[in-house]
């Protein structure tokens, strides 16, 4: 599916469901809404998937690969050669993110839509050996940061054909912690220091590089901030971009889709961005330690539910928050009301 064919497709929430799954929850036998964020998240599920009946047994983790052309600058404190490791080893199940999904019955997909190296992991939807150096010129073409969006439309169709039903975002890219902050600073209109952090635990000189290297790739380039692939094809990354597309393959599919920390935030503003009503199909999971995560949640008008202070990315933080939903999720489907019990229902009290 085309990035312009997947815009007319979106379409808003079934306010139907929500309404359904509502008046479940004030039946259950509990004081109304005290199980506060747990509720909304279910009923949003419900408006997204139109059906009050929400089911979630098949779940996956959605990694995209990609490298960054501006490590070059010395904005990172590994080498470009970490990312194909580490993609790697998010098929043998050997990475943070891998034993969390195990923990809470997740299957996880790495997809290379941009590494310099090619590895085991799936490259069908490759879009090109790494970005370019965005402070030497653009990080890709508009074209090439359209086809990662659509990878991740893809991405999104081929689990809804396979039954999946809730999905997290996450990534691995060296140096994608410079290309969010690019990317932010420009879509939020706010200053480069304000927008970056040390992301893998750079010093405090090598955090000074990062800012002069995300400014001049501005100032030479020329994002537009009224397009967000210009900004992203200029300064962005293809981890971003297919991110942004697993975003609005959600809103397509009417899949759920968890946001992880800072880097799948941006890739969530820039969803938004090209088409609103994505926003709606799309879940906080937690606050990263990014400085500019708060910031962009902030935007898009999410409320996280974790407050860990993790930063380490791979959608770690996206299945985090499963736990959390499948308690909500065993309340609401198991729970008895208050017409079995026999007791008064609580009103809405003004």
């Amino acid at each position: 599916m085309t990035l312009e064919e997947a815009k007319k497709q979106i379409r808003p929430v079934d306010q139907e469901a929500v309404c359904a799954a509502q008046k479940r929850w004030d039946s259950i036998a509990k004081p109304l809404h005290s199980l506060g964020k747990m509720e909304k998240i279910v009923i949003q599920i419900a408006g997204i998937t139109g059906s009050a009946d929400v089911r979630l047994d098949k779940r996956a983790l959605v990694a995209m690969c990609a490298d960054n052309g501006v490590v070059e600058e010395g904005v990172t404190q590994t080498g470009q050669e970490v990312t194909a490791i580490v993609a790697e080893n998010f098929l043998k199940g050997d990475t943070s993110a891998c034993v969390m999904c195990r923990q809470c019955g997740t299957d996880v997909f790495p997809v290379d839509v941009g590494m310099a190296s090619d590895t085991k992991v799936p490259s069908d939807l490759k879009v090109m050996m790494g970005t370019r150096n965005m402070t030497k010129e653009p990080a890709m073409t508009y074209e090439e940061a359209v086809q990662g969006i659509e990878a991740g439309i893809e991405m999104v169709r081929r689990l809804k054909e396979q039954g999946y039903r809730l999905i997290a975002t996450g990534e691995m890219g060296i140096g994608n912690t410079t290309t969010s902050s690019a990317v932010a600073s420009v879509l939020l209109n706010r200053s480069v220091e304000e927008m970056t952090g040390r992301g893998a635990g750079l010093s405090g000189e090598g955090l000074k590089r990062k800012i002069d290297a995300i400014k001049r790739a501005v100032k030479l380039n020329e994002p537009d901030p009224s397009d967000p692939v210009d900004v992203l094809a200029k300064v962005g990354g293809l981890d971003i971009a297919g991110m942004a597309g697993v975003f609005m393959g959600g809103a397509v599919y009417r899949i759920p889709v968890v946001i992880d920390g800072f880097i799948s935030c941006v890739a969530a503003l820039v969803a938004q961005r090209i088409s609103p009503l994505t926003k709606d199909y799309m879940i906080a999971s937690h606050v990263s330690r990014e400085p500019a995560a708060a910031m962009i949640l902030e935007a898009l008008e999410k409320e996280a539910v974790l407050h860990g202070e993790m930063c380490l990315g791979e959608g770690s933080g996206a299945v985090a928050l499963f736990p959390f939903i499948d308690m909500g999720l065993a309340v609401y489907e198991s729970m008895s009301t208050f017409e079995e019990i026999k007791v008064e229902q609580y009103e809405e009290l003004v």
